[in-house]
Formats: structure tokens, sequence, C-alpha cells
């Protein structure tokens, strides 16, 4: 198995984030009941997936080429290091790929809890495919991380798994979307909870340094996202089911 390991960005060049700071972490962090794991997820292609699978394979406290440019892991400590160096009230994205460390399904209760404290006073966010429909102890921990201001947005699978996340009223709620929505569908769960589609998918002066709607705990309203990347078309299929 991969050693935990995390790559800290402090300045994204991706412009679906902007310039903020983000982390990837290795991919032994998400589940293996997320439908999406080797079928679908976006950060499975593309530059991210050979970002992702070199970090992999390098393991935490390491250096390689990743293409033209060097890549450098931390490990967890390091990660909890570079956020707790951040200037108070910095949006900073935890995970452009990855999830949650975890222990056989159920979220690190020491890991998790050690990143959450050193984002006090800073404004994180990230998403996890976890179950917390019937893992009482990943809805418990979720509930602490996102009181003490660490946005964690339990992930949708289709529109009527988005309602059943919404209905733990634990965390806020995102949810993958077919590939051919797009930003003027309006778009409802079967109970009839709004899905605002991402602005960064389908407007180029937006991201998620200017956005920030993921990293707002209290809001009303469900993220989605269309399904997107070389395996969009599977992704789409779950989305839709």
């Amino acid at each position: 198995m991969t050693k935990l390991a995390v790559i800290w960005t402090a300045k994204s060049s991706n412009k679906k984030t902007g310039p903020m700071p983000v982390s990837t972490t290795s991919s032994e962090t998400c589940p293996t009941t997320c439908p999406f794991k080797g079928n679908g997820c976006y950060a499975e292609s593309g530059p991210l997936a050979f970002l992702w699978h070199g970090l992999d394979k390098a393991g935490p406290n390491a250096t390689w080429k990743n293409g033209v440019t060097t890549a450098r892991s931390t490990d967890w400590n390091g990660l909890c290091a570079n956020v707790a160096a951040l200037k108070p009230g910095t949006l900073w994205r935890h995970n452009q790929a990855g999830d949650l460390p975890h222990v056989g399904g159920v979220i690190d209760q020491t890991l998790f809890p050690q990143l959450v404290k050193a984002n006090k006073a800073r404004w994180g966010f990230t998403y996890t495919h976890h179950n917390a429909l019937q893992n009482k102890a990943n809805r418990e921990l979720v509930a602490w991380a996102v009181g003490q201001g660490f946005t964690v947005n339990l992930s949708g699978n289709t529109l009527a798994h988005a309602d059943a996340l919404a209905d733990l009223d634990v965390a806020p709620v995102v949810v993958v979307l077919p590939k051919d929505v797009t930003g003027n569908v309006s778009v409802a769960t079967p109970k009839g909870r709004k899905v605002v589609v991402c602005p960064a998918t389908y407007r180029d002066d937006v991201s998620c340094k200017t956005c920030g709607l993921c990293a707002v705990a209290k809001r009303k309203v469900i993220v989605g996202f269309p399904a997107h990347g070389a395996s969009a078309k599977r992704a789409g299929a779950i989305a839709a089911a």
C-alpha cells in the first residue's frame, strides 16, 4: 500500500482553482466505496493523474520529475505545518485529488483532527466520498470538523444520493451531474433542493479562489459538478442513474 503522502502547492496554476494553496493526497485515502474510483474519476486522467500517480509511487518526503518540472512531496505533519503557516483567513483547498485518511473506511480519528486544528483561523475546504450515511463515526467527525471551521463537503453520486446526504444535516453537500449539464440549466434534487452548477466549470472568469461557495458551510444550496475529464461519459452515467 502506498504510504500516505501529500503535495503542497502554495499557489496553484490550475485555472479552475485559481492561484490559491491546494493539496494533493495519495490515492490510498480514497474509499473503495466510491463508485467513481477506477470508473470515471476526473483525477485519474490528464495532467493531474500524472502528478497523482507519481505521488503514489514516490511516497512522502520525496522529489521526482513531473514532466518539465520537479515535484516534491511531504507527509501529513508537513501538510499540517504548511496549513498552520497560512495567513489567517486564507482560502485554501484540501485535495484537488485524494480524500481524507482512513482506516478501513472510517476517517482517521487522529490524523484528520490534526489538520482541522492546523486550519484554525484559516478557511479550508474539501470534499469526501467516505460513507456518511451508514457510518456514524464518519458523520460525527465531519460534523465536528465543520463546527471547527474546516468545511467538508459530502459528495453525492446522484441527485437522490445528494438528498440523502443533505437529510443528515451534518455538512454541506455537492453532487456529480451528467456531463451535458451546463450552467444555464435549472437543476433540483428529487426533494426539491436547489443545485447550483459550479460556475468555474462554465465561466472562464470564475475559479475556486474567486467563488468560494464550496467553502461556505452553512449554504442553502447543493453545488453540482458536471462529469468532466477523459472518463466523463462513465462518471456521467453514474450520476444519471
